[in-house]
């Protein structure tokens, strides 16, 4: 079973930066597509992007791709979400998705 623990939320101003990782456990995580998903308050989760084992086929949500960017690292076990302009829609509750098994879900706040 994969272990994966999320990192990188925070309280950002609008317009700024922030990129996520999701750590998987045991060197796994070239076995698998990985996910990203946002849960905003009041809201259903929704995917934002995914990336095949390989990294060579990536799908970006319309409603993000000028703004977010997945990338994987398989040798150090993650995967990144990068996320520039940051906008106050944005706040939620970020989730990296690796086969099956969800991270713990990483907080992302966007205020002046």
């Amino acid at each position: 079973q994969v272990h994966l623990v999320e990192s990188g939320g925070g309280l950002v101003q609008p317009g700024g930066s922030l990129t996520l990782s999701c750590a998987a456990s045991g060197n796994t995580l070239n076995f698998f597509t990985i996910a990203w998903f946002r849960q905003a308050p009041g809201k259903e989760r929704e995917l934002l992007a995914t990336m095949n084992r390989s990294g060579g086929d990536t799908y970006t949500s319309d409603s993000v791709r000028e703004r977010f960017t997945v990338s994987r690292d398989n040798p150090k076990s993650t995967t990144y979400l990068q996320i520039k302009d940051l906008k106050p829609e944005d706040t939620g509750v970020y989730y990296c998705r690796v086969g099956l098994e969800w991270g713990q879900g990483t907080q992302v706040t966007v205020s002046s």
